[in-house]
């Protein structure tokens, strides 16, 4: 979909804040206010707004540890794929899952409270997952950059 100045300008202010006004996006962004809800609504209904979200602290809440999990499976069959993503969704530790290429097949980022909460979910939840023949972790030691906002590019 192809955005003009309006529309990339709406959706960085709305990436920046995802509460802001009508009113205040308006102003922001130099159109009435008509205009402006009305652009609004039709990058809603296209799905370019996916939803609108609070993002919250993982420390504040409790969940400090980031651990990025990469998992092979024993067959890449497509039955094979499709019931391990099933099972995987249903983990609520695990924030992000990636189909992948390489020497893994699968790339997840879960977040736990400390090493013992990740050992109980790597013996507990990860290693019986359907079809994992091979887990292997890296703990993140600090988020270095972390962005919630996609670049748009004219």
């Amino acid at each position: 979909m192809a955005f003009d100045k309006f529309d990339r300008a709406i959706l960085e202010a709305l990436q920046q804040d995802g509460r802001v006004t009508n009113v205040q996006l308006a102003s922001r962004v130099n159109l009435s206010e008509s205009a402006c809800l009305r652009r609004v609504r039709a990058l809603e209904e296209a799905g370019v707004i996916d939803r609108y979200v609070a993002l919250l602290s993982q420390q504040k809440v409790g969940l400090p540890g980031s651990v990025l999990v990469q998992i092979g499976l024993h067959r890449e069959e497509e039955r094979d794929l499709a019931a391990f993503e099933q099972a995987v969704r249903d983990i609520p530790e695990v924030m992000e899952c990636y189909l992948m290429t390489g020497e893994f097949d699968y790339l997840l980022r879960v977040v736990v409270t400390d090493m013992a909460d990740f050992e109980r979910l790597h013996k507990d939840q990860l290693t019986r997952l359907p079809g994992v023949a091979r887990v292997n972790s890296s703990v993140t030691i600090r988020t270095v950059l972390k962005k919630t906002e996609l670049p748009l590019r004219a």
